[in-house]
């Protein structure tokens, strides 16, 4: 049995647009429907809960930069030092918006229901977002503008304090999840969605690289230990029966170790040559998209 969620997602007298022209709002903007396709397997990826969200005076405290997107697929997914927030188009604050663009007709309505729902699961993420007076701040400064610079803090927790009343089944799929870790998403984007990657984040060699500095240098330290470690028991006492034995062992870790330095090496250079290589056939396909 369908579900239908209720004309508004807040009350008419707390809208925050009152005088807003909605006919030509675009509706379908906050659906991200390669999250809604996979949304049965999500739970590996991040906590289960609409309420993992962490408003937007903690993000700085994180040390999070907050990323302005159009693109509802990025909405709320972080990466090393940076979260992407899609900005609160101002018809969804609008009560007319809730009650004319979507039919209130259950025939009318099947059709725009899974829409009608990413807008109520977007809309809720600000009820997050947005907690306190600082975040209120934070979210209109002149660089993000996430929310219309008109709203005080009085009117807006008005609004907000109506959103709490929205239920999981209220919300598409996707926005019953918050924040989702991009890298875990391109890691598992080839079983998730069959592409190499969810969303591909370009960056210079050297961040890049640097990446990998720490755990290379960390196992390289435990095993240049290790070995040194096996030089001394060997100096100790070599003329031990056991010795012999020993060193065959030594012999062959260190081999190992040695044959595995230089793999990782050539694996490290690998790795730069087909950054190049990819680099030059992004710019000869679009080259040749240009000439035809």
């Amino acid at each position: 049995m369908t579900v239908y969620p209720r004309a508004s997602p807040f009350s008419q007298p707390h809208q925050l647009y009152p005088d807003l022209e909605t006919s030509g709002s675009p509706a379908a903007t906050q659906h991200a429907a390669d999250l809604e396709a996979v949304v049965s397997r999500l739970w590996t990826l991040t906590t289960p809960s609409s309420a993992n969200i962490h408003p937007l005076y903690q993000q700085n405290v994180l040390g999070r930069e907050i990323v302005v997107t159009e693109d509802p697929r990025l909405h709320l997914l972080w990466i090393n030092n940076r979260i992407f927030i899609k900005p609160l188009p101002p018809y969804l604050l609008s009560h007319s918006f809730w009650t004319h663009v979507f039919p209130p007709q259950p025939s009318l309505l099947t059709a725009q229901l899974p829409v009608r729902r990413a807008a109520i699961g977007f809309l809720r993420t600000y009820r997050y977002l947005i907690q306190y007076e600082s975040d209120l701040w934070i979210a209109q400064q002149e660089h993000l503008r996430l929310v219309p610079i008109k709203l005080n803090w009085t009117e807006m927790s008005t609004f907000l304090a109506d959103l709490e009343s929205i239920e999981d089944r209220d919300a598409s799929a996707r926005y019953q999840y918050g924040e989702l870790r991009l890298s875990r998403l391109n890691l598992y984007a080839p079983l998730l969605f069959g592409r190499l990657s969810y969303e591909h984040i370009p960056m210079q060699y050297g961040e890049y690289f640097a990446r990998l500095y720490g755990p290379i240098l960390f196992i390289f330290a435990v095993v240049t230990t290790i070995l040194n470690a096996m030089q001394v028991a060997l100096a100790a006492d070599p003329g031990r029966p056991s010795s012999s034995y020993l060193w065959q062992i030594f012999y062959w870790f260190a081999t190992m170790i040695l044959v595995t330095t230089v793999m990782v090496g050539c694996s490290l250079v690998a790795l730069w040559l087909g950054m190049i290589a990819n680099e030059w056939r992004f710019s000869l396909r679009n080259r040749h998209k240009a000439q035809e």
